[in-house]
């Protein structure tokens, strides 16, 4: 009889803890996740940085906790250059929103950029190619922006 009961008692813990977290449904499970999120601009389309910009809008709009930062490039370093962006208030807002821009040193120098001519918002890489293989080796999502 004690064994039947115990049986009875173990049965029944496992059913409730195996069902704790069954009312949520894979897309709140999802939301609750932290995502991390690696973008990379090289293009000097100023098309494909208006894009960029709706597609993190559209990312933060999903997964407000997501983080996310956005690499610029060889000829995408212009989406942080105070006189070639296009989108300097909206770069504005999505720092605001927690995402982080970081310009590539190598390349400002290569293209003989300032970092005064950077605008506010952007961090600073030494190497823009080995900070997004170093998020991927991380475990961070990589996306390539642009078209």
């Amino acid at each position: 009889m004690y064994y039947f009961a115990g049986a009875v008692i173990g049965v029944m813990a496992v059913a409730v803890f195996s069902f704790s977290n069954a009312h949520f449904s894979p897309e709140e499970a999802s939301k609750k996740k932290t995502h991390r999120i690696v973008f990379q601009i090289t293009t000097p389309d100023t098309s494909a940085y208006r894009a960029l910009t709706r597609q993190l809008n559209n990312v933060l709009d999903h997964w407000p906790q997501a983080r996310i930062e956005v690499v610029a490039h060889n000829k995408g370093i212009h989406l942080l250059v105070k006189d070639k962006t296009n989108v300097p208030a909206e770069l504005t807002a999505l720092k605001k929103r927690g995402v982080d821009f970081y310009a590539c040193e190598f390349t400002l120098r290569q293209m003989n950029i300032s970092k005064a001519d950077v605008i506010a918002e952007s961090g600073y890489v030494e190497r823009g190619i080995v900070h997004i293989v170093e998020r991927q080796e991380e475990g961070w999502a990589y996306i390539k922006a642009g078209f």
